[in-house]
């Protein structure tokens, strides 16, 4: 019986992977995701493009731990994103901490904003990335390196719901 070599992330292959972020300092795990994660390399990206191109020649198995600098990410802090309303004009399905609100500049832009903070009759909202600021250490498990099918390639790994047979 011959062993096969294991798959290396180059483009084309399709990827699932799991991954956690530390902040740096604390150890503190910030976020984690335990649900692989899917795509097809060089088609689309679930990572920043940074952490992507440190997956490039891994195989299946492998842990890849990454030293980032959030400010290059996603640029520093803008404290002018940072917005402090009275309780009694948010929503109350808003009122809690961790909740996302969608708001909208008065060029119409869109922008995702989280409760960071609710103190007496005031609720403040933060428009930066929880990551801002911080330099943290992504851990990627890779669980699954193959050759992607075609449908795979076309859709990035993401494949549409099948069509309801008739």
């Amino acid at each position: 019986m011959t062993e096969t070599a294991a798959e290396a992330i180059a483009d084309g292959k399709y990827v699932e992977l799991t991954y956690l972020v530390r902040d740096s300092k604390t150890g503190d795990v910030l976020t984690e995701v335990s649900r692989p994660l899917n795509y097809v390399h060089g088609v689309n990206e679930i990572l920043a493009p940074v952490i992507t191109q440190e997956l490039q020649g891994k195989t299946q198995g492998e842990r890849v731990d990454l030293l980032v600098d959030c400010n290059e990410l996603y640029g520093p802090r803008d404290e002018s994103l940072v917005i402090t309303e009275k309780v009694a004009v948010v929503p109350r399905e808003y009122r809690q901490l961790g909740s996302q609100i969608l708001m909208e500049n008065n060029l119409g832009q869109m922008k995702s904003f989280l409760v960071t903070k609710i103190e007496g009759d005031s609720i403040t909202f933060d428009g930066n990335n929880p990551l801002c600021g911080r330099e943290v250490i992504y851990q990627v498990k890779i669980l699954q390196v193959r050759e992607a099918t075609p449908a795979e390639r076309e859709h990035g790994g993401q494949l549409p719901p099948a069509a309801p047979e008739a």
